[in-house]
């Protein structure tokens, strides 16, 4: 009989890579069925997903009881929380310990949540405005101390910002500019996020008696801005260049409190390091040994060029 495989986000970029992941695997698509929850059941996303054969319900996650419902009787749930990138707000903290809380009173067997580091500790302090790292960061802590059996995915840089956020434009000379306020060698573990997190989750889906209470880090390679560009040359065609700006002005490409956290996000980058200086060897073999690949750059590059005109 298939175990149940809860998907928070269901039609998010994370969620929705789960599912076509398990989906398209031969053995997981045995071992699971899936049952996905997002907000809006009605809308064109969830409606294809419920085309699919996956179960697509609601929950609202500020209320225990009905995340409680949402889940019981899987065996697994997949769990990503959505920050708000608001100065102040504890949402993200509250739906990440509202399934915690709820999975351990339904009695889910193995969590899955995709987690990331803690700039404010990781630097004592220097950055202390990226509470969509450190919320996920103190949602792990909660999970680790709730007991439950629990396996942390930690996303990379998502590839796709470099064209949905417009992180490389296209200027008046036709050469397209990349700035950001850390040096052209800071090193950004780049993922395919809706391509790749799903392979991720994968690994400890096929393995989680060697992944359970350990973080796997899901990205491709570390990829300074000179390899960015270089590969986006060689692939597009177009000419580029890298700008060093400061602080303020970075600050300034962004809104409001939205842009200090995208500052500080991206010092983070350069120091200590996205991962701390941790290496992503262990993920990859996992990754190989599970038999898939890792998208590239240069590949994601390929199958998107054509947003870059």
């Amino acid at each position: 009989m298939s175990k149940l495989l809860t998907v928070f986000g269901a039609t998010g970029h994370q969620g929705s890579s789960v599912i076509r992941t398990v989906l398209s695997d031969p053995a997981l698509s045995r071992e699971f069925k899936i049952r996905g929850i997002t907000r809006d059941v009605t809308k064109p996303d969830a409606k294809a997903l419920a085309d699919q054969g996956v179960e697509v319900v609601s929950a609202d996650m500020t209320s225990i009881d009905s995340l409680i419902q949402a889940i019981t009787g899987s065996h697994t749930v997949f769990l990503v929380t959505t920050p708000t990138f608001t100065e102040n707000s504890t949402l993200e903290l509250t739906q990440g310990r509202n399934v915690t809380d709820a999975a351990k009173q339904a009695g889910i067997q193995h969590l899955i949540f995709s987690s990331l580091l803690h700039v404010s500790e990781l630097t004592n302090g220097r950055l202390k405005n990226v509470p969509h790292f450190d919320h996920k960061a103190e949602i792990e802590r909660y999970i680790r101390a709730s007991g439950i059996p629990a396996s942390f995915v930690l996303p990379g840089y998502f590839m796709s910002n470099y064209a949905s956020l417009g992180m490389i434009r296209k200027g008046e000379d036709g050469a397209y500019t990349l700035a950001y306020p850390v040096g052209e060698d800071a090193g950004f573990p780049l993922v395919d996020i809706d391509e790749d997190l799903g392979k991720y989750v994968a690994i400890v889906l096929k393995s989680p008696s060697r992944t359970q209470g350990s973080q796997v880090l899901a990205a491709t390679d570390y990829y300074t801005s000179t390899r960015i560009l270089k590969e986006f040359e060689e692939v597009t065609g177009h000419k580029t260049r890298f700008v060093q700006v400061d602080n303020e002005t970075y600050k300034s490409f962004m809104p409001g409190y939205l842009g200090l956290e995208m500052l500080e996000n991206h010092l983070f980058v350069e120091e200590p390091g996205y991962y701390n200086g941790r290496s992503l060897d262990e993920s990859q073999a996992l990754l190989a040994e599970a038999g898939y690949k890792a998208t590239t750059w240069k590949e994601f590059l390929e199958r998107n060029k054509g947003v870059f005109v």
